[in-house]
C-alpha cells in the first residue's frame, strides 16, 4: 500500500494540535483576566496543558526528580509532558517536532508557501550550515549545565519554589500581548527567512529539538531503504525537509530526522522505503500516526491518574502574583 496518505494525515494532526494549543492559550488568558477582574468575568479554570509551553520548567522539575527531591508540585505538568516528549522521541524518533509542534507547524507552512512561490527553498553552504547547527547544542549544553549540574539542590528547589518560577506562565502571556518592537522584529526576520529557508529556527536555534534529536539516535525505528527495490530517483533526498541523503543510505539514524515521512511518502519506488523497527518489523504510517497521538495523550492521562499534573498554586496564589 502507498504511504502517500500519510502526509495528509500528518498535516490534519498538525493542524488539530495547534487548534488545540491556540485553544489553551484563549482559555488561559480568560483565567488570568478572571484573576486580574476580581472575578467579574466569566470564571475559566486553568488549563494544566498550558505547562508545555514551559520546556525551562519541565527541566527544572526533571532535574529536581532525578536527584530524589520530588516532582515539581508547582509547574507538574511541565515535568510530565517533556518526559513524554523525550519518551516519543525514543520510540518514535522526533516525531514531536514534525506532528506535533506548532512552531515547526507555522516554520514548514511558511517554507512551503517560499517553495511554492519562488519554487525552490534557499540551502546554506554546508560549512555554514554545520556552524549553524551547532548553536542548537551550545544553547542545550547551557541550560542542561546551568540546571542540572550548576545549581544546588537548595538552590534548585529555592528557584522552583520562587514566585518568579511560579509566575512563568502569567509572565510568558504577558510576553505575547506585550511584546516590544525590538522582539516583534526579530519575529518577523525569523518568519521571512522560514520563506526562504527549511525550519531555520529548528534547524539551527531550537536547544530543545536538539534535546530531542540526541535522545532519537537510541530509537529502534528508523526509515530504512532497500536498496533491490530503489531506483535512485533522489526523490527521497529532495524532499528531505533538513536535507539528509536519504538515498545512500540503508537506514537513516540522524539526530536531524523528524520522523515526517516525506521521503517515504514521495518515494517513486513501492517498498524501496520503510519505517521499520530494528531494521526488520515494517510500521505503516496509520500504525506510526496513531502512536505518535496516543503516546502524547496518553503522557497526560498519566499524568493526571499519579496525581502529577494539577499545580500546587492556589487562586488565592495567583492573586497574589498577578497584583506584584
Amino acid at each position: 500500500m502507498s504511504a502517500r496518505y500519510v502526509q495528509p494525515l500528518r498535516i490534519l494532526i498538525q493542524f488539530c494540535f495547534l487548534g488545540f494549543m491556540l485553544w489553551l492559550g484563549i482559555r488561559f488568558y480568560q483565567f488570568v483576566r478572571y484573576v486580574l477582574s476580581a472575578g467579574t468575568t466569566p470564571f475559566v479554570p486553568r488549563p494544566d496543558g498550558i505547562e508545555g509551553f514551559l520546556p525551562i520548567s519541565g527541566l527544572l522539575g526533571l532535574s529536581a526528580w532525578f536527584r530524589g527531591l520530588g516532582i515539581n508540585t508547582v509547574h507538574p505538568a511541565a515535568v510530565v509532558l517533556l518526559v513524554t516528549i523525550l519518551v516519543v522521541s525514543l520510540l518514535l524518533r522526533r516525531s514531536f517536532c514534525s506532528w506535533i509542534c506548532p512552531v515547526a507547524t507555522i516554520s514548514e507552512c511558511s517554507w512551503k508557501s517560499g517553495f511554492s512561490r519562488f519554487r525552490r527553498n534557499l540551502r546554506l553552504p554546508s560549512r555554514l550550515d554545520l556552524a549553524l547547527r551547532c548553536v542548537k547544542y551550545l544553547l542545550l549544553a547551557f541550560f542542561v549545565y546551568s540546571i542540572a549540574f550548576a545549581m544546588s539542590n537548595d538552590g534548585l528547589l529555592d528557584f522552583i519554589r520562587s514566585d518568579y518560577h511560579k509566575s512563568a506562565d502569567v509572565r510568558l502571556l504577558d510576553f505575547f500581548l506585550h511584546i516590544s518592537p525590538l522582539t516583534l522584529g526579530m519575529l518577523a526576520a525569523l518568519i521571512a527567512a522560514s520563506v526562504i529557508l527549511r525550519n531555520p529556527f529548528c534547524r539551527y536555534l531550537c536547544p530543545y529539538g536538539a534535546l530531542l534529536g540526541l535522545v532519537a539516535l537510541l530509537s529502534p525505528l528508523r526509515v530504512t531503504r532497500d536498496r533491490d527495490h530503489c531506483v535512485s530517483c533522489g526523490v527521497c533526498s529532495q524532499v528531505c525537509p533538513v536535507y539528509i541523503d536519504v538515498m545512500h543510505k540503508k537506514s537513516v539514524n540522524s539526530p536531524e530526522c523528524i520522523g515526517c515521512w516525506r521521503c517515504i511518502s514521495h518515494c517513486r519506488a513501492q517498498g524501496a522505503l520503510s519505517m521499520r523497527l530494528a531494521g526488520r518489523v515494517k510500521i505503516p504510517g496509520m500504525v506510526f500516526a496513531l502512536l505518535v497521538v496516543m503516546f502524547f495523550w496518553g503522557g497526560s492521562v498519566v499524568g493526571v491518574w499519579t496525581g502529577h499534573w494539577h499545580t500546587s498554586l492556589t487562586m488565592a496564589d495567583y492573586v497574589r502574583l498577578l497584583k506584584k
